[in-house]
């Protein structure tokens, strides 16, 4: 396994180009450090959405790893020649979470989200994200997605989602279990989405071609 596995031993200073989704920012700020005291080498991480990622990967960005927020991208990587086939394995998996600063707003958020009696829902744009993907699929196994598109307030990254949420720009919106463990204000309300309304969200990371022949990855 190549990138932060953390049983390498120090053979020269070297540098890795880590991009990743910008939902594992907390874990790979707490891991880096301790690759770089055990390695010797040091780390460039570039943060994004999975598909604003994978764009720059495709306009020639020399990443050397990709931590993407879903397995999509990286097969896509491996097929379109930008990353390795072999190297694709599973390093998180996520679970979607409708959430409001706000206390006792519902309990039920199934009920809720029906109601529709809130102005505004942040999503990340499913278009670029996998967890706005998932928002959807969530919203179309609820009947619910068409009605509620005036409500919508996309975003670019789920950072940013989890920021309107918090800064009470968006009544509620659809967040990742990882975020709410990692914040500390209010609980406020919440709702974790059945996991059989949209496809699990595994976060995959693949070896970059132009990562093969940088030994600081391996």
């Amino acid at each position: 396994m190549f990138v932060l596995c953390l049983i390498s031993i120090p053979s020269g200073a070297g540098e890795v180009r880590v991009a990743v989704d910008t939902d594992f920012t907390d874990a790979i700020m707490a891991i880096t450090p301790m690759f770089e005291k055990t390695t010797g080498h040091t780390v460039k991480i570039s943060y994004g959405s999975t598909g604003k990622l994978y764009a720059q990967i495709q306009n020639g960005t020399a990443y050397d790893v990709f931590m993407a927020g879903d397995s999509e991208f990286p097969t896509k990587a491996i097929k379109s020649g930008y990353a390795i086939a072999g190297s694709q394995f599973v390093y998180a998996r996520d679970k979607l979470v409708l959430w409001s600063v706000s206390p006792c707003l519902f309990q039920d958020g199934e009920t809720y989200l029906r109601g529709s009696t809130f102005d505004h829902l942040a999503i990340a744009n499913p278009k670029t994200s996998p967890y706005g993907f998932a928002a959807r699929d969530a919203m179309d196994m609820l009947g619910i997605w068409n009605e509620l598109q005036e409500k919508l307030m996309p975003a670019d990254s789920m950072a940013r989602v989890f920021q309107l949420v918090a800064d009470d720009e968006a009544d509620i919106g659809f967040v990742t279990a990882s975020q709410l463990r990692n914040w500390t204000g209010d609980k406020g309300s919440s709702w974790k989405i059945p996991e059989e309304f949209y496809d699990s969200l595994d976060k995959t990371a693949v070896l970059l071609r132009h990562g093969k022949e940088n030994p600081a990855v391996y």
